[in-house]
């Protein structure tokens, strides 16, 4: 190597990496319709000579990029030149607009929305709201902070750190929003979800509700079931009067979470439960059809297997209170049924979440049943649980049209150490809920990128070749996550409430009760320029709203390297992009079209299946949207519920598009917003 270090535009150095020529080189000569590996790395030797040629100490990055342009243009690659070219401009508008706009110095590349999030949520500030760190400065704290827990346990903190330091900066895998903002600093609560019990008294209530502000405070989101309280119109036999059921205590918890900012940086999420038999279900069901009602929640109705199969039916159910047993109404399960339905057809919710399909995967039986989730579904939880949760960025483990399994392998073992630590660094709001988590140490390691991921492997989303991918990797890292779990317990020990546990049983010596959970990765996706958790391609172009009506315009980043291998001309590009879609737009070869499906076009029914594939694999759960057309109906919302018990997932959300006033995703960018929005 000619050369040991590089210097950086700020004036920092760093190894000089000829890897890095060689990738630079790939992304143009794909730009360009060129996969040709060997010619890279042809070209970037030619770099380099030229650079040892004429640079004589350390070279300056801008220093590099000139002379890549010039071999390109002596190479007779003018087109691939032009592309560089073109790549440099952009990124140099892109550092001015992200200092001048946002004030972040951005040492990692990111896309504009990127750094916007960091430095409305997560990069560090002083007391006068300045932001005091870059974005590698933030990977760095979050690295070091997790990697000291490596210590207490005699192992090499200091290697430890440069793994989660790479992990991080390369964007392969990042941890849950809370871990980010939090880790090394004063607060250092670094969960992303907990479950509180609520019991059927006032003094349990407001417990509960106190630990709840508590959690939100520190950056954390909540779940609960409130079917133990009892129905509205029950006697209350201390005073004589009576309740006034779960939805209105539901309200005195969403205007708490309305007022108590998570951490100081975004408003908190819940997620309430309630029961299928509960008499007030009905009141339930429908309580958010009135706009502004409840919306710091998420709703799902937990129901049985049997349940279930009285809805195929068409038999009674008994609606019982809860606190006596005794039963209030016999009401038809179908009816009940097409009611929840109906309203997650005009409203998105509420969801399903199927209890017995959880507990049967419920790794500590010994300890209770689950009976609600975090505020997204993707993580089933035990009263006083919560979860530490992280994704692998799938679009970073494509290389020439193939999966690169070694080194997801190498991820995941590390991914899984980092959250492990995390169950150690993290400071806990409540005595309680440490007791908990260090007893059973339950990790949730998910993925983001999957739509991206088959675009680069050149499989359509909806197809069945994308359905055997998702078998296929999550399968991997089901496998991988196990047997890291497995080296860390040899190490460190199991987790403590692991004889009783059914790994005891399977004679499977874990050091985390549970390992694997897909989250909707909302923020850390827009950090990695990724799409989200598992979800398709939800627009090619899009309005997305984020911290309390912030709004991102997005355009998916593979989609203008398509566009030049397809040759798409100018004016069908701009079309596609107004409209958010190639669906309908002329000009659009079928083979792209169906490359870049979006959620709208694809059916329901294969949403459940990429839902289900996964969870075949996923020991907690998956958090995923069926996204419905407008067009869609309170049928098809039924049919799609079925389906999802039917295929094994343990919980089922829908959206139809335009189903309420405002929403977190916009087609296209030619739409102005509502001047509510």
């Amino acid at each position: 190597m000619p050369f040991e270090y590089v210097r950086k535009r700020d004036g920092t150095l760093e190894p000089f990496q000829r890897e890095k020529i060689v990738s630079a080189l790939s992304r143009a000569l794909s730009a360009c319709g060129r996969e040709d590996p060997e010619l890279a790395h042809t070209l970037a030797e030619k770099v380099v000579r030229l650079l040892s040629e004429r640079v004589s100490d350390i070279p300056e990055v801008e220093r590099i990029q000139d002379i890549v342009e010039e071999v390109l243009m002596r190479e007779g690659l003018s087109e691939v030149a032009r592309t560089y070219i073109l790549y440099r401009e952009k990124r140099r508008s892109l550092r001015k607009a992200k200092w001048e706009l946002f004030g972040v110095r951005d040492d990692l590349k990111l896309s504009l929305n990127a750094v916007r999030v960091l430095k409305e949520r997560y990069l560090l500030k002083d007391s006068e709201g300045n932001v005091i760190e870059t974005p590698k400065g933030m990977m760095e704290r979050v690295a070091r902070s997790i990697a000291e827990v490596d210590r207490a346990f005699g192992e090499d903190a200091s290697r430890t750190f440069e793994e989660f330091f790479e992990l991080l900066t390369s964007l392969v895998f990042l941890p849950n929003s809370p871990t980010l903002m939090n880790a090394g600093t004063s607060l250092g609560q670094l969960s992303a979800c907990f479950v509180l019990p609520v019991e059927d008294s006032i003094d349990s209530i407001f417990t509960t509700l106190k630990e709840m502000a508590i959690i939100h405070k520190s950056g954390g989101g909540t779940g609960f079931s409130f079917s133990a309280l009892r129905p509205k119109g029950d006697i209350v036999a201390s005073t004589g009067g009576r309740a006034s059921g779960p939805v209105s205590f539901m309200r005195i918890f969403d205007a708490a979470t309305d007022v108590v900012k998570q951490g100081g940086r975004r408003r908190g999420a819940n997620m309430g439960v309630l029961r299928f038999n509960h008499p007030d279900i009905r009141e339930f069901i429908r309580a958010k059809e009135k706009p502004g009602f409840l919306e710091n929640f998420n709703l799902s109705v937990a129901i049985t297997d049997e349940e279930i199969e009285r809805v195929k039916r068409g038999d009674k159910v008994e609606l019982v209170n809860p606190r006596d047993g005794k039963v209030w109404e016999r009401v038809n399960a179908r009816e009940l049924f097409e009611t929840i339905a109906e309203s997650a057809w005009r409203s998105g919710e509420p969801g399903l979440l199927f209890l017995d399909t959880m507990n049967r995967a419920n790794p500590t039986p010994h300890l209770g049943d689950i009976v609600a989730t975090n505020p997204c579904g993707e993580v089933p939880l035990l009263p006083y649980e919560s979860c530490n949760l992280g994704s692998l960025n799938l679009a970073k483990f494509v290389r020439g049209g193939k999966i690169q399994y070694d080194r997801l392998r190498e991820v995941v073992w590390k991914a899984v150490h980092f959250l492990d630590n995390v169950i150690e660094a993290n400071r806990y709001p409540l005595e309680a809920i440490e007791k908990m988590v260090k007893g059973n140490r339950k990790i949730g390691l998910g993925v983001m990128g999957f739509a991206d991921m088959l675009v680069q492997l050149g499989i359509p989303y909806f197809s069945e070749e994308a359905l055997k991918i998702a078998a296929e990797v999550m399968h991997f890292i089901a496998l991988e996550a196990r047997m890291a779990s497995l080296d860390l317990a040899a190490r460190r020990g199991t987790f403590p409430n692991y004889p009783q546990s059914v790994w005891a049983k399977k004679n499977l010596p874990l050091r985390n009760a549970t390992l694997l959970s897909i989250a909707p990765t909302g923020s850390i996706s827009i950090i990695a320029s990724c799409s989200s958790g598992i979800e398709p391609l939800f627009a090619l172009a899009f309005r997305r709203y984020v911290l309390e009506h912030t709004e991102l315009v997005e355009v998916h980043p593979l989609l203008e390297e398509m566009f030049q291998r397809f040759g798409i001309p100018e004016e069908v590009r701009k079309a596609v992009l107004e409209r958010g879609t190639m669906a309908g737009v002329e000009g659009i070869p079928e083979t792209l079209h169906r490359l870049f499906l979006t959620a709208l076009e694809i059916p329901p029914e294969f949403h459940v299946r990429v839902q289900a594939t996964f969870q075949k694999y996923v020991d907690n759960a998956v958090s995923k949207t069926v996204n419905l057309p407008e067009s869609a109906t309170p049928q098809d919302v039924f049919r799609v519920y079925l389906l999802a018990h039917e295929l094994g997932c343990k919980g089922i959300t829908v959206y139809r598009y335009e189903s309420r006033p405002q929403q977190v995703l916009y087609l296209g960018v030619s739409e102005a917003p509502c001047e509510e929005c």
